[in-house]
């Protein structure tokens, strides 16, 4: 069993960042001014010892790959923020292309979405727009991603690079984009690539066209919450996107900020259920897994937080997850959220609170069902 985790690489400042949210932002800064909303909330998270690492140093890579393969974590999968050709946050991925002794499998996941300040709950002022252009800038992008697709440690499957798109559906050019990318792959000499979806917009959407995608990532806790929703619920926050941009012309705010004021928590373990109860709409679902979920540290009030989590939960529903990957989904991949989405509280790193714990929770499950890897 293959499991993948989703990397964020937002720990070292950029000049970007340092413009839009003051000199010296990285995640950390997120993460050290949280604060508990509710009784029992386990904020701030605090990374043991203190390591408030900078991404920068390889020594830092080189332990994230020790501790992640001790305990059986099979790859990384980076986030990858390209926007027409403005790179942002692609410093770690490309020292991790160059440096070879960073032994350890990766994919990429293009993060597609334009960057805007309702990231961290501020509005929806948009920082960085996203544009796809046309076939010039398809292939500077391919360019870009081709010696990535080379290297020895890409994650391939029969040879072709596996390429995760976060949204998918908000690139109007998608089908003619990725049957270039396909074009331009055979030039390489590759035998394809495979793309993959990660978000549930494709599979919510009726008549969606995924015949581009070889695979779909159920991403977790996204398919547990929209499994868990009650269909008014559902119903509700459809019609507030749909008015959302007619109030704030109006009167300069959204009816969801009223709906969304406080955070709304989730049980863990329902969480889980609905993972291990899901079925998948075809042969083309890789399942997904998570850590923990709170994401009070970007959004505040307007968070979502899963309660209840523990280590020893998560090993014993990681357990049957695997068991499920074998015999429902007939796959020997799982993607994991998330090596250090710290501001989500979904991190496999250890903290001040459990230690290493979550990390020994992913090889102990893989002992427990026989597919650590060898």
């Amino acid at each position: 069993m293959k499991i993948i985790a989703f990397y964020l690489p937002q720990f070292y400042t950029i000049p970007e960042n340092d413009e839009w949210w003051g000199e010296g932002f990285t995640e950390w800064e997120n993460l050290k001014k949280s604060k508990p909303l509710f009784e029992g909330h386990y904020q701030p998270r605090i990374p043991q010892k203190d390591n408030y690492y900078n991404l920068l140093d390889d020594r830092v890579k080189e332990w994230q790959i020790k501790i992640a393969k001790e305990n059986g974590i099979y790859g990384f999968c980076f986030y990858h923020y390209w926007f027409n050709g403005h790179l942002l946050l692609e410093k770690p991925v490309e020292q991790f292309l160059d440096n070879k002794e960073l032994d350890m499998p990766f994919c990429i996941c293009w993060a597609n979405e334009p960057w805007t300040k309702a990231w961290v709950s501020k509005s929806d002022e948009v920082l960085i727009d996203q544009k796809y252009g046309d076939y010039e800038q398809w292939k500077k992008h391919f360019e870009y991603l081709a010696p990535f697709f080379a290297d020895e440690r890409y994650i391939k499957n029969d040879g072709k690079p596996l390429f995760v798109i976060y949204r998918p559906n908000q690139i109007e050019c998608l089908n003619e984009m990725l049957d270039y990318w396909q074009q331009l792959a055979d030039e390489m000499g590759l035998p394809g690539i495979d793309f993959v979806y990660q978000q549930i917009d494709l599979d919510l959407k009726k008549n969606s066209d995924t015949s581009r995608f070889s695979y779909n990532i159920e991403f977790q806790p996204i398919y547990a919450l929209e499994d868990l929703a009650s269909v008014s619920i559902k119903i509700i926050e459809r019609l507030l996107k749909r008015i959302d941009n007619i109030f704030f012309d109006l009167f300069k705010f959204k009816l969801s900020d009223v709906y969304m004021r406080k955070v709304r928590k989730y049980d863990y373990d329902k969480g889980w259920s609905a993972i291990l109860k899901h079925k998948p709409i075809d042969e083309k679902c890789i399942p997904g897994v998570f850590v923990d979920w709170d994401n009070t540290p970007r959004r505040g009030e307007k968070g979502k937080v899963f309660v209840g989590a523990n280590p020893e939960k998560f090993q014993n529903y990681l357990c049957k997850a695997i068991k499920r990957a074998k015999n429902v989904y007939h796959k020997d991949l799982i993607f994991l959220t998330a090596w250090n989405e710290w501001s989500e509280a979904s991190y496999l790193e250890p903290d001040e609170r459990y230690g290493d714990a979550y990390l020994k929770a992913v090889k102990f499950a893989l002992y427990e069902t026989k597919e650590f890897p060898k």
